[in-house]
């Protein structure tokens, strides 16, 4: 890490003076300047086009940039990590989402042991096991063959296999269907299984603890709804499965250890759907596919690793967002992936984000003065335009938008592919250049009207433009955020894979269950919590008239 804080950085002074000096360009400027704009501020890389040239940047912009994460030791940084070095230093742990991804031949060590064979044995398992669900030689306890698949997790448990499910449903087998139940509340598992029959069901229950109270709540109710239907404790183990490092546990709960797919604490939740935890993803999609996957991720890692910082994918990505987040005082980033099989994109990105760089503390214990963690949020296609857009084109927020798009439709029907590109293409160039009063009232407005319908523009944008959604490309997109995050990270000084700040309230959540279950004492709380608790109370037994 850098001995000399952030702010004291030659290249930040720069560019702080640098902010001053073309913050007020517009981008009809810049491209009116620069006729080969579009094309000196695009990459081509991995299948992916990266066009930035919509940023309100200049040569200038990128070459400081560029010294900033130099200065920072981004590639030291970059080194470390994939060598296996302990760079959660809270937690004293490696960070090797990378190994998970690594081809069989690879070498990656952790504490003088290659863990590569482990990752690939876990994975033939995988595999072997998925084939005998998919092609139903694999039985429940009625000798039907399984027809749903609901995955119980949280956090990183759910979200990424949630997401590769509905991004990578064309390669899904259809008569196979999989649910997922994250939430404690009752509905999301009351919802997801009401229509299933548990002679046709399989549950995978992910938790590396076997403890995680949400997961744990919602897989003993599951247990308890397939006993109630017909099923019974000899057949628990026909019908559940584990993803867990906790043998005894699973033991306990019914599960045959057989069955149960472990991973590493070198594998952080967030970055962990590639690990066994896509183990619903591989029995939707099939290990050829989710290996396909794989070597997507493993591309974009080599890439990340390798390619010099000027063509790098992620590195740019993150060193962009670092300049609107700390020097224009953007909050926010929209995702808008326009392609429906990504709807779940953005919510993802959401944990991947903002859990790593939701911090003000730097790796040596000293509180930020500069802004860290952009808020990441978005929806899909032209859903978004009818919604959200109003505000990012004529609000007062800057926010920086990544359009991700496909040249190619899975599903081909009549014009929509064209008529949803021309959107994305559009969308950005209205953004860039907006349309100025001297437009409006050329085209005949009133006066009075005229200032409601000016776009202001220099809303800044990326596009990803790729030929299209493929298992290989998802995991490049995935890999591209992941690493992008990292860059982030060094440069701000934090610590990306530790998650703290989640603790706190899940340690209170459990004092404050017991207090909701009782009628005790109320006075070692606050007075808004005892008010709200011993409301709750009155209220759960109320009956309404």
């Amino acid at each position: 890490m850098s001995k000399v804080a952030l702010t004291e950085l030659p290249a930040w002074q720069a560019l702080k003076q640098h902010h001053e000096a073309i913050a007020s360009l517009h981008l009809r400027d810049l491209f009116d300047q620069d006729a080969e704009r579009g094309a000196r501020f695009a990459l081509d890389a991995l299948g992916i086009y990266f066009d930035y040239s919509k940023h309100r940047i200049t040569s200038e912009t990128i070459d400081l940039l560029l010294q900033l994460a130099e200065q920072s030791e981004l590639r030291a940084r970059i080194a470390a990590m994939f060598a296996g070095e302990k760079i959660n230093i809270t937690e004293n742990r490696a960070v090797l989402h990378t190994a998970l991804r690594a081809p069989r031949d690879a070498t990656i060590l952790v504490d003088g042991e290659n863990v590569v064979p482990g990752v690939h044995e876990v994975l033939d398992r995988m595999a072997d096991f998925c084939e005998r669900v998919r092609s139903g030689a694999w039985t429940g306890f009625s000798g039907k063959p399984i027809r749903a698949v609901v995955n119980i997790g949280i956090g990183g448990s759910d979200l990424g296999p949630v997401m590769a499910y509905e991004a990578l449903k064309f390669y899904s087998q259809r008569d196979l269907q999989c649910r997922f139940v994250s939430n404690v509340d009752g509905t999301d598992f009351v919802e997801a299984t009401h229509d299933l029959d548990p002679a046709e069901t399989l549950f995978i229950i992910a938790s590396k603890t076997f403890t995680t109270q949400e997961t744990m709540t919602n897989a003993q109710s599951a247990r308890r709804w397939f006993l109630a239907n017909g099923g019974n404790e000899d057949a628990i183990a026909k019908h559940f499965v584990a993803v867990s490092t906790n043998a005894g546990e699973v033991a306990k709960f019914g599960i045959d250890t057989a069955n149960m797919f472990g991973f590493w604490d070198w594998v952080g939740g967030r970055y962990s759907m590639e690990s066994a935890i896509g183990l619903s993803t591989m029995l939707a999609i099939g290990s050829d596919n989710f290996r396909a996957m794989l070597a997507g991720f493993h591309a974009m890692d080599e890439h990340f690793r390798t390619t010099p910082f000027a063509q790098n994918l992620p590195v740019l990505m993150g060193l962009l967002g670092l300049w609107y987040a700390d020097f224009f005082g953007a909050e926010t980033v929209a995702v808008l992936p326009y392609d429906q099989y990504l709807r779940r994109f953005p919510a993802y990105l959401q944990q991947l984000t903002m859990e790593s760089n939701g911090k003000y503390i730097t790796l040596d214990g000293a509180r930020v003065n500069y802004q860290t963690g952009a808020i990441f949020w978005g929806e899909p296609g032209t859903n978004g335009q009818h919604s959200f857009y109003q505000l990012i084109h004529q609000g007062t927020k800057l926010i920086p938008c990544d359009f991700i798009a496909f040249a190619q439709t899975l599903n081909p029907l009549g014009d929509h592919h064209d008529l949803l590109m021309s959107n994305v293409f559009a969308q950005t160039e209205a953004l860039a250049f907006g349309k100025t009063q001297a437009a409006v009232e050329a085209e005949g407005t009133p006066a009075w009207l005229a200032p409601h319908r000016v776009f202001e523009g220099n809303r800044p944008t990326t596009t990803l433009l790729a030929d299209k959604l493929t298992p290989a490309m998802l995991g490049k997109l995935v890999a591209l955020y992941e690493h992008m995050v990292f860059t982030q990270s060094v440069v701000w000084q934090i610590d990306a894979f530790d998650q703290w700040g989640v603790e706190l309230g899940k340690v209170l959540a459990k004092r404050v269950a017991a207090a909701l279950n009782g009628d005790g004492d109320l006075s070692g709380y606050d007075s808004s919590s005892a008010a709200l608790i011993a409301r709750y109370r009155e209220l759960r037994t109320h009956k309404n008239p």
